[in-house]
């Protein structure tokens, strides 16, 4: 009778056991998910990548490109404690023909010429699938 007795007694326990690593696990499973995931929903990515697309094109007038690079500036002020919503732009008219320059609060660009054409096109960037750089070309 005391042997069934501790029989019953190891076998609570081990299911008790059971019990608590399972719950450990769930719980730990639960908590990696909030640190890995990037708090952006993928409304939130298409409500910001749609900010800068709308734009996207090959014959883009000026005047549009100068609410872009504006719609840039706005962007990078709100966010400029978030390195990943940070929009860099590659044209001439942000200091040299081809080069990358993330515009600031107080950056200066060249305004686009209302009159010229302009290619724009955005990239994303893998991980984030955020918009991160924009090229801007003239049309010739």
């Amino acid at each position: 009778m005391e042997n069934a007795s501790k029989a019953l007694i190891i076998a609570g326990a081990i299911l008790l056991a059971i019990l608590i690593i399972s719950l450990g696990i769930m719980i730990y499973n639960q908590a990696s998910g909030v640190v890995n995931n990037n708090s952006m929903s993928e409304v939130d990515i298409s409500s910001f990548n749609t900010r800068f697309t709308q734009y996207q094109g090959n014959n883009i007038r000026g005047a549009q490109v100068n609410s872009l690079l504006e719609q840039v500036r706005q962007n990078n002020v709100t966010y400029q404690d978030d390195s990943s919503r940070q929009v860099a732009i590659k044209s001439a008219l942000t200091g040299g023909a081809g080069t990358e320059n993330t515009l600031k609060g107080n950056s200066n660009y060249t305004r686009a010429e209302t009159g010229t054409t302009y290619k724009v096109e955005c990239s994303m960037d893998s991980k984030t699938g955020l918009v991160d750089v924009i090229t801007i070309t003239a049309n010739t």
